[in-house]
This record gives C-alpha cells, structure tokens and sequence, in this order.
C-alpha cells in the first residue's frame, strides 16, 4: 500500500490542518456577517433588515463562540479529545442560519 505507516505519522499535522480550517470557515462567517449588515442598511432601515441584521450578528458570534472553543482544545493537547456533538450541532446551524439570514438579505422583500 501506499499509505503512511502509523509509525511516520506526524500527529501534528492533522491538528492543526483543523485549526486552520476552523479559521478559514471562521472567517467565511464573518464575511457572511458583514455583507448581511451592508444589505441591511443599504437602502434605508427597516425594521425587518435591522432584525434580521442582529440575527445574523449573533449567529457569528455563537460561532465563533465554537470555534474559539474548538481551536483552543486543538492547540492544547498533542491528541485532543473529538468535538463534542452538540458543538458540532451548534457549528453547523448558526452556519446555515447564517447563510439562509444572509440570503434573505439579499434577496429582498419578495
């Protein structure tokens, strides 16, 4: 086979290709947040843009909240214990809420 045998292994580098990964997704979700706030002030203020505007602040907040989490649990321990479900589970709906916020905003009133 050509695999690496689990003696060569760098157990570094797995690790650390997931920080960066949090990171990168991190930084996705900012530029998600971003946008949904220039969609919702452009044109005026309504109260629809401006709570879905908060609405999508908080849903990158309560990711990055995650993610911090998880990158710091990475950089500590050479092996790190999984992600626990439930972070997994808030990960990946502030995620899609975000985008499904963002979209909204783009789209407009229909």
């Amino acid at each position: 086979m050509g695999g690496v045998s689990p003696a060569r292994r760098d157990p570094g580098l797995q690790p650390e290709r997931t920080r960066l990964a949090w990171r990168r997704t991190t930084l996705s979700a900012a530029v998600a947040a971003v946008l949904a706030v220039k969609a919702a002030l452009h044109g005026g203020l309504t109260a629809t843009g401006v709570t879905v505007c908060v609405l999508c602040c908080a849903l990158f907040l309560g990711f990055v909240l995650v993610a911090h989490r998880r990158i710091r649990a990475l950089a500590a321990a050479p092996r790190p214990a999984a992600l626990a479900p439930r972070h997994a589970t808030a990960a990946a709906l502030c995620a899609v809420a975000l985008a499904v916020c963002a979209a909204a905003l783009v789209a407009g009133p229909v």
